[in-house]
């Protein structure tokens, strides 16, 4: 056994044909004599089925988000027209139920623009997602998705008028007087 320069930990001898001694010669694992390092795999990691097939609907879904942002555009015009013209709750009643709908497919459109623009790879491996989420493309799409969600959510607490039903059953329904919320 004679000591060889240059191989091995820092101050130590190691075998005159280390490579075979440390099973660094075989394709199996170049790190099988590190404990800590077996479970890493070299290259590119595979994306699932399940994952492409996520991906390819959020795509799909996302080439939609122009016209579902003009749906909902058309659909609050026309119940704040109606709420404009002070309609009847029967009226204005179903075009808040459209608007709420048209918001929640935008929203969904969104969210599913900003996996797309992550990628396939994002659905399986939380660090290549939160790294995508750094970039500035995958910020607009969260931007946007956050505020149709809030138009959703002040729409839901703020925009519904009172049900059709509530009405026709005779219950009476708890409402401020016009000139004290002024």
């Amino acid at each position: 056994m004679c000591c060889s320069a240059g191989f091995g930990l820092a101050g130590t001898t190691s075998p005159a044909n280390p490579p075979a001694a440390y099973g660094l010669g075989r394709r199996t694992n170049r790190y099988a004599h590190f404990a800590k390092l077996w479970g890493v795999r070299m290259g590119r990691t595979k994306i699932s089925a399940a994952a492409e097939a996520s991906y390819l609907a959020d795509v799909a879904l996302a080439a939609n988000f122009d016209e579902l942002l003009a749906r909902a555009q058309a659909a609050e015009q026309e119940f704040r027209r109606a709420q404009a013209s002070l309609a009847p709750a029967s009226v204005q009643y179903p075009l808040a139920r459209s608007l709420d709908t048209a918001l929640t497919d935008a929203t969904r459109a969104a969210y599913a623009a900003q996996r797309a623009e992550i990628g396939p790879a994002g659905y399986e491996d939380r660090i290549y997602r939160r790294k995508a989420k750094a970039t500035s493309a995958v910020h607009r799409w969260t931007d946007e998705a956050e505020r149709l969600l809030t138009l959703r959510e002040t729409h839901r607490l703020t925009g519904f008028p009172a049900r059709p039903e509530a009405t026709a059953l005779g219950v009476e329904i708890a409402r401020l007087p016009a000139e004290d919320h002024v």
